[in-house]
Formats: structure tokens, sequence, C-alpha cells
């Protein structure tokens, strides 16, 4: 549904659930994901619903997914670097780790 309009230059690679994905430097994390043809950025907690970026200015919060480890990041906010590892979230990440009795 999205492509490019010009030959991709100043690439960098970044890994979307394990798996590379060029991309153009200077660009958010949802434009890559959405050009990638990425079905969806996460899961709702309640009904397992899929949801892609809407709003692209950070109103919304359906974007969010996990970069480099950390859960609820924007990716319509986020600027793609090289390395960076991004997973789709399944629900929403745990906020705690489990108390001990």
């Amino acid at each position: 549904m999205f492509s490019d309009l010009a030959p991709l230059t100043d690439a960098v690679t970044l890994s979307v659930d394990g798996q590379p994905v060029r991309t153009r430097a200077g660009e958010t994390v949802a434009a890559c994901l959405l050009r990638a043809g990425v079905p969806y950025n996460r899961l709702t907690p309640v009904s397992s619903a899929p949801r892609l970026p809407y709003c692209m200015i950070g109103h919304c919060f359906e974007c969010l997914v996990e970069i480099d480890g950390i859960g609820n990041r924007q990716a319509c906010l986020t600027l793609v670097r090289d390395g960076m590892k991004v997973r789709r979230q399944d629900g929403a990440p745990p906020a705690l780790e489990p108390s001990v009795p």
C-alpha cells in the first residue's frame, strides 16, 4: 500500500520481530512499518484486536510497539536508527515484576 517515491539513500537496517528491514534514515518507526507492510503494530489487551497507526502525531497511542526492550513506545514519534530492535506488542506489557510473597 505504501511505497517509496525515490530510491532509498542513507538507508539503515532495523529488526522488526527478528526480521531485518531496510529503511530511510530520519523517518519514524511507524512510517517504516507501514511501508514494510507490517499488518499491525499491536494487539489490544482486552480483545486482541489488531491496531495500526492512526493519527501519526502522538495523540491516539494506536502505534505502540516495543523498541529495544522497552514497551509502549510510540512508533509515530520515534525516529529509526541503525540496529534498532522493534517488536509488535501483544496486549499490554507487564508494568511491574511479579512480587515475591
